[in-house]
């Protein structure tokens, strides 16, 4: 009972993406890992461009993470992908090699590889084949695009089964604003600030100290709340671009422009959360677990984690196995200082399995395993403490899960 890796539904399939004006995006094959299909893009920006971003919080940070961090500050022009390599792992020569990279794209575009953020995706502890990236950027460039939004979805993609796009546009004074976004992302799913890879641009003009609060806030809000396995990637990046080509006034902050924009920036960055998870690793089902009652959002969200964390739980789910039981434990493992089990209440969607400390009264079997047997299914938890709300998703833990991880290499 797969929700779509197997069979893709409206959901997952790539929407119609419009161009943005001022960010051309181009795509090519260097042969990393397979060579199937394109594993390199190389994203244009104009001189205008505000960029924000945020980074993995792994203390094993990837050498073109450390690299991009170095080269934010730098008012960047140019973004470089690559997947197949994560260029983690790999000490000093990785970091030379993610600056020869940036290098590489400054000697073509004739600009200042300071002003290159690169990135990558794939295996860790393996040198980069820098020779058959900068082979390939000639083609990349090549293939600059404002409208090539769907290739470079593809391009960043490891162990995806589809890739994953949400566009939206917003009206400002009669004057449109087109937000797009891409992510990455199926497995080494905990991020500590955003998710695997995922890029965001828009035609909007916004400072880019207010554009990198947006993204901050953004990303708290989606991708840090998401788990496929609790492992958090050393590669984790997300971008927030602006072009500063819309025709609409600047943005500034305490405004109801500003923050409609806002607004509609969090709506794709949950978007693409959501598509991460419904493309877990191996995943047949897609959990929402909903904390209410909390003392406040950190408790929610260190209960709900803890929940979508427990491997037990994943695998119950799995199953389609109403093991209550399992929940219940990881709520009580989850740190929550003086907790009352007897103010505690469990759901499984509208199905009380858990109050007064122990198994609901009312809970059957039979409903429960109603419930089990959805592929999309709701965990609420009332923690009887206050009024602090927080979803986490997460998906189960199937036997493709472990034969993905385990043949990664192969």
């Amino acid at each position: 009972m797969a929700v779509f890796p197997q069979g893709l539904d409206a959901t997952t399939i790539f929407p119609a993406m419009p161009a943005i004006a001022g960010i051309r995006l181009g795509t090519a094959c260097a042969g990393i890992k397979q060579t199937l299909r394109d594993d390199l893009l190389l994203v244009e920006l104009p001189a205008s461009a505000s960029v924000a971003a945020v980074f993995t919080q792994n203390a094993f940070c990837a050498a073109p993470v450390r690299v991009a961090k170095e080269n934010l500050p730098h008012a960047p022009r140019w973004l470089l992908v690559n997947s197949g390599n994560a260029n983690a792992g790999t000490g000093t020569q990785g970091l030379q090699d993610a600056l020869f990279c940036c290098a590489e794209v400054g000697k073509l575009t004739g600009g200042d590889a300071r002003q290159v953020l690169p990135f990558s995706t794939g295996v860790i502890g393996m040198p980069l084949p820098v020779e058959k990236i900068a082979a390939a950027l000639p083609k990349a460039q090549v293939n600059l695009a404002e409208d090539h939004w769907s290739q470079a979805a593809q391009a960043i993609m490891t162990t995806d089964t589809f890739a994953k796009g949400v566009s939206q546009q917003i009206f400002i004074d009669g004057h449109s604003i087109t937000i797009n976004g891409i992510s990455k992302g199926a497995g080494m799913i905990q991020p500590n600030m955003a998710t695997l890879l995922a890029y965001v641009g828009t035609d909007a003009c916004i400072g880019q100290a207010l554009l990198q609060d947006c993204l901050a806030f953004a990303a708290e809000q989606s991708f840090n709340r998401i788990s496929v396995d609790g492992d958090t990637s050393t590669n984790d990046a997300c971008v927030l671009m602006a072009s500063g080509c819309s025709s609409a006034p600047e943005l500034v902050v305490g405004t109801e422009h500003y923050q409609r924009f806002a607004d509609a920036v969090l709506s794709v960055m949950k978007q693409l959360a959501e598509l991460i998870i419904r493309d877990g690793e191996g995943a047949t089902k897609l959990m929402r677990i909903v904390v209410k009652e909390a003392l406040d959002d950190a408790e929610a969200v260190q209960v709900g984690k803890t929940i979508a964390h427990s491997p037990l739980v994943k695998t119950a789910f799995f199953a389609s196995d109403p093991n209550w039981g399992r929940i219940l434990a990881a709520v009580g493992r989850a740190g929550v200082v003086n907790l009352v089990l007897e103010d505690v209440q469990i759901f499984l969607d509208d199905v009380c399995i858990v109050e007064n400390g122990g198994r609901a009264g009312s809970y059957t079997e039979e409903a429960g395993q109603q419930v089990m047997d959805k592929a999309e299914i709701t965990v609420t938890v009332k923690l009887g403490r206050g009024a602090a709300v927080q979803e986490v998703l997460t998906c189960d833990f199937s036997y493709d899960y472990v034969k993905i991880n385990a043949e990664y290499r192969t």
